[in-house]
């Protein structure tokens, strides 16, 4: 028979890991914090505020995101073409995430500063 409590440990390391593969690298929480910030951005703007991907990388990331239902991608009927992006309300459950990493982040650089 089976240790209920290690079952429930298997099943929470399996979603951490689900989560890190949907959210891991270098760039997704960075695009993912711009939408949040901004609702709704084009390619070009994603790309001024990721200072340092490249257009390639981006365009990846993003339909990465748009796969696993993270955002959404409108072609703009204008002239000429351009494509926006906007996150989907499934992703909204992204921003604690995202506001827990940004609070660590600086409590470390702090830590760090000061040793």
């Amino acid at each position: 028979m089976r240790d209920k409590k290690s079952d429930v440990k298997k099943e929470e390391i399996l979603a951490l890991k689900d989560a890190i593969q949907l959210l891991g690298g270098k760039w997704k929480f960075c695009i993912l914090h711009n939408l949040h910030a901004y609702e709704t951005m084009r390619f070009k703007d994603l790309q001024e505020r990721a200072t340092g991907i490249t257009p390639k990388v981006l365009s990846k990331e993003l339909q990465e995101l748009e796969e696993n239902l993270l955002i959404i991608r409108t072609v703009n009927n204008t002239k000429p073409v351009t494509v926006s992006y906007t996150l989907t309300k499934h992703a909204s459950e992204t921003r604690l995430v995202l506001d827990a990493l940004i609070q660590f982040g600086l409590k470390h650089r702090d830590k760090i500063k000061t040793q």
